[in-house]
């Protein structure tokens, strides 16, 4: 190759370098890490879905089924679909902690 290629080529591969880490390769962190949470995602949990609505979780299916229950009012739930999660906003405490359950 001659002087004249490589000095044609170089701009262009510096521009897809500049474009892979600073677009391309942060997408793909911040689409791993929903992933994990929506996969994680645990009875009493706060979620917004790609909708915009805000629930909470009340029934996690198994692994291979790919719906849960959110409440999104009061005795109003609503059966959707994970990969449509598009935040998990708060983690609440655990199943057995009910807040009125006494003793």
């Amino acid at each position: 190759m001659d002087p004249t290629t490589i000095y044609s080529i170089a701009p262009l591969v510096i521009i897809f370098a500049i474009m892979y880490f600073l677009m391309i390769r942060p997408q793909q962190q911040r689409m791993k890490q929903l992933r994990q949470m929506v996969e994680s995602v645990r009875r009493g949990d706060v979620v917004v879905t790609a909708g915009g609505i805000l629930g909470k979780v009340v029934k996690v299916p198994q692994k291979d089924d790919p719906e849960i229950t959110v409440e999104i009012a009061d005795n109003v739930q609503v059966k959707v679909i994970k990969s449509t999660i598009s935040e998990v906003r708060a983690k609440t405490q655990p199943v057995e902690a009910k807040s009125g359950d006494k003793g």
